[in-house]
């Protein structure tokens, strides 16, 4: 139970309000900013609009999946108050306030280190990440199927990473039918393709690879599909970019070529918000917990 814990939860989008009826649930203390237009209410929950929140009495702090942005801007699907999250307000917070975020960005990760705050990234662990590559995948194969004109069975896909997505996407387009070949640099890696009875290559060679791929779906968060890649590519191919922001895709050159590229990192978020929520707030509830049990074995 999370009784007594005084939590914010700014902004999000549908997921966060998943994490808001467990928050409920386990009895927290929750104040909510960006959810003013929110049709319904929570019971033990207060709507608040950034400035009158009170950070002192603020035990941790839930920002949404994105976090925030690089002025400090957070989504807020549910209000069209514009919120940030200033050096102020979470230096006013007690000393043991956490920060829980999806991700993190340079303005973050300064706003932690210069208040001294504890910052945990749930998309930087592994169970979050294997969790929500399920989603992700449904929403891929949504998005291969609404973009084409050709089935995935027998058709030519490239998966770009093996990372804890880019395992996933591949197992699966490989149940679906679809000839699939991967694309990553670490040996470990290349020996864990041919394993799974797939094609490998060695990114270094993508522009040579990508010459017959009707679908590349790409999980590298930096440029790997540049000009001279997308060059190489046939005109009907469609590139589904699952990296975040902004994606490794050269998108200009993309459409300049005419080939369909798309960029989707919250795939879960849209096609699946409800389990991809239920798996946030599973494992930050699990975090919570854990945080208050270490705060109460401290005090005397």
């Amino acid at each position: 139970m999370l009784t007594d814990m005084h939590i914010a939860v700014i902004g999000g989008d549908a997921r966060q309000l998943e994490v808001i009826r467990k928050l409920i649930e386990l009895d927290a203390k929750i104040s909510l900013v960006g959810f003013d237009q929110l049709d319904h209410g929570f019971a033990g929950a207060t709507k608040y609009q950034i400035h009158e929140v009170d950070f002192s009495q603020i035990d941790a702090i839930i920002l949404p999946v994105r976090g925030v942005n690089h002025e400090g801007q957070i989504d807020t699907i549910f209000s069209n108050e514009k919120v940030y999250l200033k050096e102020e307000m979470l230096g006013s917070t007690p000393e043991y306030c956490t920060v829980y975020s999806g991700i993190s960005n340079d303005y973050l990760n300064m706003l932690v280190q210069n208040t001294n705050r504890k910052l945990i990234q749930l998309f930087e662990r592994d169970d979050v990440a294997i969790y929500n590559s399920i989603p992700t995948v449904e929403g891929t194969i949504m998005l291969a199927i609404q973009h084409t004109d050709f089935t995935i069975h027998g058709s030519n896909v490239a998966v770009l990473g093996l990372g804890r997505v880019g395992m996933s996407v591949a197992r699966t387009f490989a149940a679906l039918g679809a000839n699939v070949k991967v694309g990553a640099r670490k040996s470990q890696h290349l020996a864990r393709i041919t394993e799974m009875a797939l094609t490998p290559f060695h990114l270094d060679r993508l522009a040579n690879e990508i010459s017959n791929i009707d679908i590349c779906i790409n999980t590298i968060p930096y440029q790997v599909l540049t000009a001279n890649v997308i060059s190489k590519m046939p005109s009907h191919s469609l590139i589904i970019d699952l990296a975040s922001k902004p994606g490794g895709t050269d998108f200009r050159y993309a459409e300049k070529r005419g080939i369909k590229a798309m960029l989707a990192p919250s795939l879960p978020g849209i096609v699946a918000p409800k389990t991809a929520g239920q798996i946030v707030a599973n494992v930050l509830c699990e975090l919570l917990s854990e945080d208050l049990d270490k705060r109460k074995g401290n005090q005397p």
